[in-house]
C-alpha cells in the first residue's frame, strides 16, 4: 500500500509525534510504503485565488510546479494521510489550506480523477480544537470523492508530548496504533450518498449552466462522466 503523507506544520511537536506512531504501526505491515510532504516547504507560494486551474487543465496553475509532483504522488498512492495541529480558531493550518485551494480542481464539478474514488484517507489532528479542525479537510476530501475519510483528534491541552504523563503517552499511543491497524484493513465501500448527489448535480449544472467550449463540460466530455458515473 503506498500512502502520500501530508504534514501541515514545519513544527515537529503533537501532531508530527501523533503521525510517526501512526506510519510506525503501519509499516509493521510489509507492503506499506510512503511519501512524506512537508508543508510550507512543499508548497512554498500561496494560491491566488486566480481561478486558472477551475477553467482550464490544472497546469495553468501558476505554482504547477509545486502543485504537480503532488498531485501525481496523490493520484498514484492507494491512502492518504493529512496531518495538521489546530490553528487559530480551531480549524487547520494555513499551510494544509493553502495546500488544499491549490488542489480545489479535483471537486467533482470541475476535474475529478476516477483514482480517487477508490481511495481511502486518515486525517489527523492535536490541540484543543482538533475535532473542529478536522472538518473542513473531510469536506475538501469528500468533495474529491474519496471513498472512505476517517480520522482520530486529540484534544491534548499541552504543547509538547513528553511533557505528559507516561501513562497518558501510553494511553494516546496504544489508540493511535489500534487505530492505524484499522486503517490498513478497511476495504473500500459503497461511494457516500453525498458523493452520488454531487455527481448528478454538477452532471446536471455542467451541461445547463456551463455548458460546450468550457472546460469542465469538455473534461467531463472527454472522461465520458455524462454517460458513466467515475465511481
Amino acid at each position: 500500500m503506498k500512502i502520500a503523507v501530508f504534514h501541515g506544520s514545519p513544527r515537529k511537536g503533537n501532531t508530527y509525534k501523533a503521525t510517526k506512531i501512526f506510519l510506525d504501526e503501519l509499516t509493521k505491515y510489509r507492503d506499506v510504503q510512503y511519501t512524506e510532504f512537508f508543508l510550507p516547504e512543499a508548497m512554498p507560494e500561496f494560491c491566488t485565488g486566480c481561478q486558472l486551474c477551475l477553467g482550464n487543465s490544472n497546469e495553468r496553475c501558476p505554482h504547477s510546479q509545486y502543485v504537480t509532483p503532488i498531485l501525481n504522488n496523490i493520484i498514484n498512492s492507494d491512502a492518504l494521510i493529512f496531518a495538521t495541529p489546530h490553528f487559530g480558531a480551531c480549524s487547520m493550518s494555513s499551510c494544509m489550506k493553502n495546500l488544499l485551494d491549490h488542489l480545489d480542481f479535483l471537486t467533482m464539478n470541475v476535474a475529478p480523477r476516477v483514482e480517487l474514488f477508490k481511495k481511502k484517507a486518515f486525517i489527523i489532528t492535536t490541540g484543543a480544537g482538533s475535532i473542529a479542525a478536522i472538518k473542513p479537510i473531510k469536506k475538501y476530501l469528500k468533495n474529491w470523492g474519496i471513498n472512505r475519510v476517517y480520522s482520530l483528534g486529540f484534544r491534548m491541552f499541552i504543547d509538547r508530548w513528553d511533557k505528559m504523563s507516561q501513562p497518558k503517552q501510553k494511553r494516546f499511543e496504544k489508540k493511535i496504533r489500534r487505530t492505524a491497524n484499522i486503517f490498513y484493513h478497511a476495504r473500500q465501500e459503497y461511494p457516500y450518498i453525498s458523493t452520488i448527489f454531487m455527481y448528478h448535480m454538477s452532471k446536471f449544472i455542467l451541461r445547463k449552466y456551463v455548458g460546450i467550449g468550457k472546460y469542465p463540460y469538455e473534461y467531463w466530455k472527454e472522461n465520458g462522466f455524462f454517460n458513466k458515473r467515475p465511481f
